[in-house]
C-alpha cells in the first residue's frame, strides 16, 4: 500500500503554477505571466522551475482589486 502523504496547498510554503491556479481561481496563464514580471513579489526559481511563495501571493492578491 502507498502511504504517501501529501500535504494539503494551505499548508505548503510554495506552490506549482497550477496549484496556484486551484487556490487563487486565478488561471494558470495569468499567473505566469506575473511570475515572469521583474519584480514578482511572490517568484521563487529553482533552477528553471518557477514557484509561487504561498504567503506573498496572498497578501498581493489581498492588496489588488484588479490583476
Amino acid at each position: 500500500m502507498d502511504n504517501i502523504l501529501t500535504v494539503p496547498i494551505h499548508l505548503k510554503m510554495t506552490l506549482t503554477a497550477r496549484e496556484a491556479a486551484e487556490y487563487s481561481n486565478i488561471g494558470i496563464d495569468k499567473i505566469d505571466s506575473m511570475l515572469r514580471s521583474p519584480n514578482c513579489p511572490f517568484a521563487l526559481f529553482v533552477g528553471t522551475k518557477k514557484l509561487v511563495k504561498r504567503r506573498e501571493f496572498e497578501e498581493y492578491i489581498s492588496q489588488k482589486l484588479v490583476i
